[in-house]
């Protein structure tokens, strides 16, 4: 939270946003048009973004730290770096290293018990490469896309959008500027998102735009598809995409995993897998690239009853929540109780609550400082026309605010646009408290006369007619008689029939349950993002040491649980060393040894370099009692115990599991004092 000096200096700036919010409610309650309510949204962002700026840089100067230095160790202990650096590499893609490797599995690895495992979900693991008529369907083939414009010289690209945003924003901010030209630009900023290629290649002619890296002239803006296509099979007909999210899988599965759940809602499903976005410009490293990590969760839910039992067990966790109405009044995120956010409806349900919960639990589990989480609410104008609420898990990192988790009420849609784009019913039957009468108006195919006048495609002709409704049905009916004609569209292909082709049977049913499409809760997990915003969280400098930098890891995540380390290369210390190793891996405990012939506490540094949460060290105290006896030494604090080996491995697995903390064992174990300098 802010001090009260520095929020006297963001009072002002709280409120200038608060003037803009005020008068986009005042203009979209008087019916105001559009382009008067885009110009004020416009300003708002630009004040928000002032805001949210000056907040950051007014943080204490102990929340920051060196980028620098981060990034250093990062590749010189190979967590991760940029694929394929031998040939120059490729912008947007990096491998990861052993550190990099295990650090993501073991995160991985407690995403799936904290949310799988926990919640009883079914996990699916389902093809990356996907058919275009799916991401048709589900609408990324349309709307997936953004223009693009190049360097004419060199060829570098640059999204058009944000060319013109970022060109536009630094005329606002020139003071040489005329106000004629900045009401010009206002206006662009207004009504940017809708233009098309013409209209933004206009607004680059008119204000003579060139590229922000070399100054050369641009390029007219050309279409650029986000998805990476590519096709299936050796003719290339089959066109496909590797998917952009894993969460359509699920969505296309979603019938055989009904039934597998005996027909019940609710039920969840989750996916683990990779996502693929070409993005034109990707940048700070692992937050935006082209190839990543995704854990998404699909929870489907009665659209008229998105309680959910387990809310119970979460509604007094405190969340700090940017809220809608905060962010267009200027005030600052606050700490709520997530069942006070649900009741008064700041949430929109129990379920979105639920996870959103759910997501604070595990993200401070492996190690995200809550000081630095909060969820924002998404504004009415950043949310797709279909969701119902959207909340974003931001983490503050060097960077600024980064969503890295999107926790969003997606309403029926995705089913819905399979179903349309299918013709196959994406439904779940709910039992009614009493039968009702319901009148049906089937299709009846009289297959004699569609053989005679259609040959081999009757039958998918009669099957097309089976899965319309009741309503289109007596629109075919209504065709029918008018015209006497009806032209059915099968795969593409019309075929007109006449009366005699079919008969129209209506009829009434007593039934005992309704179809219905179910609701989406989807938590969205940017893996990469997470791990990038942990690596800032969890880097140290040693009081005293600047140069002295390490890695402070959760044990639970921590890429290896211990270091081994001899005290020297003398023989007579084998059979502890052994006794050490058999412990740790009777536990399934992770550990490098280190028995080079540096200092205990040169090599100390280079463990701790790399987030090992814990030291053992074997000297020749151990081998004067048997059993034998070691030193543990906690990384981060430096101080140290001494136990049996006998004891080490249940001690670690237990630290590890946070069933027990560091303090607890140096209650329980003697204080070892080291002669060692470290």
């Amino acid at each position: 939270m802010a001090t009260p000096e520095i929020e006297a200096k963001l009072a002002p700036l709280r409120a200038a946003v608060k003037e803009y919010g005020d008068l986009i409610r005042d203009l979209k309650a008087k019916g105001a048009p559009k382009i008067d309510i885009d110009k004020a949204v416009v300003e708002l962002k630009a004040r928000k973004r002032l805001l949210e700026d000056t907040e950051i840089a007014l943080a204490p100067k102990e929340a920051s730290f060196d980028r620098l230095k981060l990034e250093d160790l990062l590749k010189r202990r190979f967590f991760y770096d940029q694929s394929f650096a031998i040939y120059g590499g490729v912008t947007g893609l990096y491998d990861f290293g052993p550190m990099g490797c295990s650090l993501k599995a073991n995160m991985l690895q407690e995403w799936r018990k904290h949310f799988i495992l926990e919640e009883g979900m079914l996990e699916v693991d389902c093809t990356s490469l996907t058919p275009e008529p799916v991401l048709k369907a589900s609408g990324h083939v349309d709307r997936f896309a953004d223009w693009m414009v190049k360097d004419m010289k060199n060829g570098e690209c640059f999204r058009a959008d944000h060319l013109i945003k970022n060109s536009i924003e630094k005329l606002l901010n020139d003071k040489k500027t005329s106000a004629a030209v900045k009401q010009d630009g206002q206006d662009v900023l207004a009504r940017l998102e809708g233009f098309d290629n013409k209209d933004m290649h206009e607004v680059i002619t008119r204000f003579n735009f060139k590229s922000p890296i070399t100054g050369n002239d641009l390029t007219e803006p050309i279409a650029f598809n986000l998805m990476f296509p590519t096709q299936i099979g050796p003719t290339g007909d089959f066109k496909a995409f590797l998917r952009p999210e894993t969460a359509q899988g699920i969505f296309v599965n979603f019938k055989r995993l009904l039934e597998f759940n005996q027909g019940k809602l609710p039920f969840a499903a989750a996916q683990i897998g990779l996502g693929f976005r070409n993005e034109i410009s990707p940048r700070q490293g692992l937050i935006r690239v082209r190839e990543f990590t995704m854990c998404e969760i699909e929870h489907f839910v009665d659209p008229e009853d998105k309680s959910l039992a387990k809310f119970a067990k979460v509604a007094d966790q405190k969340l700090v929540l940017f809220s809608a109405c905060n962010q267009l009044d200027g005030a600052p995120a606050q700490e709520v109780a997530i069942g006070e956010a649900v009741a008064k409806k700041t949430v929109a349900n129990e379920t979105l609550g639920y996870y959103m919960a759910r997501c604070h639990q595990f993200l401070m589990k492996v190690g995200i400082d809550g000081r630095r989480l909060r969820f924002r609410q998404h504004l009415s104008n950043e949310m797709a026309h279909y969701a119902q609420d959207c909340w974003d898990a931001e983490i503050l990192t060097s960077y600024g605010w980064i969503e890295c988790v999107g926790n969003a009420d997606r309403a029926c849609y995705d089913l819905q646009q399979h179903y349309k784009a299918t013709n196959v019913k994406l439904v779940a039957e709910k039992k009614l408290p009493e039968p009702v009468d319901v009148n049906f108006v089937e299709a009846q195919a009289n297959m004699a006369l569609l053989g005679k006048s259609f040959k081999k495609d009757a039958k998918k002709i009669q099957t097309s007619l089976q899965q319309l409704t009741s309503e289109q049905v007596s629109a075919l009916e209504e065709e029918l008689l008018a015209k006497k004609l009806y032209n059915l569209s099968v795969d593409g292909q019309n075929y007109a029939l006449t009366p005699e082709h079919l008969n129209i049977k209506k009829y009434t049913k007593k039934i005992h349950v309704q179809e219905i499409t179910p609701s989406v809760i989807e938590p969205s997990y940017g893996i990469g993002r997470i791990m990038y915003a942990l690596l800032e969280h969890s880097f140290r400098q040693r009081e005293g040491d600047e140069q002295r930098t390490f890695l402070a890891f959760k044990p639970l995540v921590a890429p290896i649980k211990c270091s081994v380390l001899p005290i020297s290369a003398n023989d007579t210390l084998i059979p502890v060393m052994d006794a050490v190793k058999e412990e740790l891996s009777r536990f399934e405990m992770s550990y490098k040894v280190d028995d080079s012939s540096g200092t205990i506490g040169r090599r100390y540094a280079r463990t701790d370099e790399i987030g090992i949460p814990f030291g053992i060290t074997v000297d020749f105290d151990s081998l004067k009692t048997t059993p034998f006896t070691v030193t543990i030494r906690h990384a981060e604090t430096m101080s140290q115990i001494r136990l049996e080996v006998s004891e080490l491995g249940r001690l670690i697995s237990d630290l590890v599991a946070g069933r027990q903390q560091w303090s607890d064992a140096q209650a329980k174990y003697p204080k070892f004092e080291a002669s060692a300098t470290e």
